[in-house]
């Protein structure tokens, strides 16, 4: 784990492969007393999937397996999916995980490129984005990757943001998790005791804190059994750092990009919490060490010396596909950065804030202290959509498009705002435009559907399904998707398909209960013909054995009516 701050995890068991994990709607705001209970059943919930977990771990034997030095033979790889899986469906139910297509299509492309030059290229990695603030990145088993907003707001350019997660995939090719899995079997349950204690105590003191109390504790509690998880050893810390390196060396990124964000990060930690960005010292599993950084530096010269880091000078390619003994400028592969870091950090700092009018001030304070560049100028556009001051954000977007011609993020965020304005016709035009350009491109697609369905006619629905239906086949595992295509079919006029994507986006979002009463009321519509109950009386059935060990438990849904 690469942390500068809190690691944030919670956990629920599944007893079959849920297939798919997203996330739900954000959850409402809760009484002190609907918390409280809340916050006991995440207790409960990491309880339970520890212990399943160790019970996966350990089959029919007392004592933990000898691995020997293989760790693959601790859990399989579906396992270890699995476990992953689990994760990211807990993150997504607690609203941790930020999910907005433009910044998910960066970091997967980012990541992408990165593990295709990792050790293990074959090995499936799923990034996503943590709406926090911290600077903090974790990898844990399955090839999940998290990254925090709060590190890209905190990264000069994307090279720095490509050496964490470079980092991380190493942690995760040279299994370093999976061999953390196995120590913290032996320590995981009294640290969910000790938790469980201090909520309580936390939550009996009283007094407006308390809820924060709890919250603190729960925090302190994850971080800690995440902390105990992937411990890594100091040679698994070399060894990431040395694959991590030479990884960003693969993919045509600075190799000193590791060292300048040590750097950041341990100025950050010095200034102790001075700023919205930095956090407290502990739980810190990658302490930054000036020997660390030395390393490092040392790493990325001896790439550099050797011909394999970046350097200023052209190189020659081996691609078949050119004429031999061409060289390509390193400014050509500097530039084989994805090209959208810097709206990908602004419109970070948009979703990741309190509100809209919160990033706006933001914006006044940066703006204060030097004139916006186009990139910022585009996230103060994002904030002012997002805070209903849709003339102004037509206004700035406008202008950007003419400074940057085919911008795709600047085009869509101008459609988005036409179509909330007065602009129809303007705004279908381009997303028009968009569609042919980018023909099933996620963002757009999902976009303009959703822009469709707030219009409310069964033409604006159909409209909506046909521009969803090219990346349908590959969304099943999407709740964004989902949602809106539930939505459309909904406005469309076909009810069992909207409900069928209503109870497949509760699953995904953690809510396994809601989705299957959903589906056993759904198969009882007249409506509903022999192809559709057939779908839906298979997906009953794979989703009712994970409900019953759920209740089996004592797992339920806190959102139901029990009376």
């Amino acid at each position: 784990m690469w942390s500068n701050g809190r690691v944030w995890t919670c956990h629920r068991i599944w007893v079959l492969d849920p297939g798919i994990s997203s996330p739900p709607p954000r959850p409402p705001q809760l009484s002190s007393a609907s918390r409280e209970s809340s916050l006991r059943r995440i207790v409960l919930l990491t309880a339970t999937a520890t212990l399943a977990l160790a019970s996966v771990c350990a089959p029919a034997q007392d004592s933990l397996p000898d691995i020997g030095s293989s760790a693959g033979q601790l859990l399989t790889p579906h396992q270890q999916e699995q476990y992953g899986a689990m994760m990211l469906a807990q993150l997504r139910h607690y609203d941790y995980v930020l999910e907005d297509p433009l910044v998910d299509s960066w970091l997967d492309s980012l990541g992408s490129r990165l593990a295709a030059n990792s050790d293990s290229p074959r090995q499936p990695f799923t990034f996503f984005m943590l709406r926090q603030r911290e600077i903090n990145a974790f990898a844990t088993l399955g090839g999940y990757v998290a990254v925090n907003a709060g590190l890209v707001l905190a990264a000069e350019r994307e090279d720095e943001v490509a050496a964490v997660m470079s980092h991380e995939i190493a942690h995760v090719s040279q299994e370093h998790v999976l061999r953390g899995v196995e120590r913290a079997q032996r320590d995981q349950l009294p640290i969910l005791l000790a938790m469980l204690g201090a909520v309580v105590l936390a939550q009996s003191a009283g007094g407006n804190s308390s809820d924060d109390a709890a919250q603190a504790a729960i925090v302190s509690g994850l971080g800690l059994m995440q902390q105990r998880q992937i411990n890594y050893t100091r040679s698994n810390e070399h060894e990431a750092d040395r694959l991590g390196i030479q990884t960003l060396s693969r993919s045509h990124y600075d190799t000193d990009a590791m060292a300048e964000f040590f750097v950041t990060m341990q100025t950050r930690s010095r200034a102790n919490g001075a700023g919205a960005y930095d956090t407290p010292d502990y739980l810190r599993t990658h302490p930054v060490t000036t020997t660390r950084i030395s390393e490092a530096k040392s790493r990325s010269e001896q790439l550099q010396r050797s011909g394999g880091g970046f350097t200023a000078a052209p190189i020659a390619t081996d691609n078949p596909l050119l004429p031999g003994g061409l060289t390509i400028s390193s400014d050509v592969l500097a530039r084989g950065g994805t090209g959208e870091f810097e709206l990908a950090r602004e419109r970070l700092r948009v979703l990741s804030a309190d509100s809209p009018r919160a990033a706006l001030r933001e914006y006044e304070q940066l703006a204060r202290s030097g004139k916006l560049d186009e990139a910022q100028r585009y996230g103060r556009a994002v904030a002012r959509l997002r805070a209903n001051e849709i003339a102004a954000a037509i206004d700035d977007l406008a202008a950007l498009l003419e400074d940057r011609p085919g911008d795709l993020w600047i085009e869509l965020g101008l459609a988005e705002a036409q179509a909330r304005g007065s602009q129809r016709d303007a705004a279908d035009e381009r997303f028009a435009s968009l569609l042919a350009r980018a023909p099933n491109n996620r963002a757009v697609a999902l976009t303009y559907a959703q822009v469709l369905s707030e219009r409310n006619t069964t033409e604006a629905g159909k409209h909506a399904q046909a521009v969803l239906r090219p990346l349908l086949a590959r969304s099943s595992d999407d709740p964004a998707f989902q949602r809106i295509y539930a939505r459309a079919s909904e406005v469309a006029g076909e009810p069992v398909r909207a409900g069928e994507a209503y109870a497949e986006a509760a699953f995904l979002g953690g809510r396994a209960e809601q989705a299957l009463i959903q589906l056993n009321t759904l198969k009882k519509r007249p409506e509903v013909d022999y192809y559709a109950r057939a779908r839906i009386e298979a997906r009953i059935a794979q989703i009712t054995p994970v409900v019953l060990e759920l209740h089996r438990q004592g797992i339920y849904d806190e959102v139901l009516d029990r009376r």
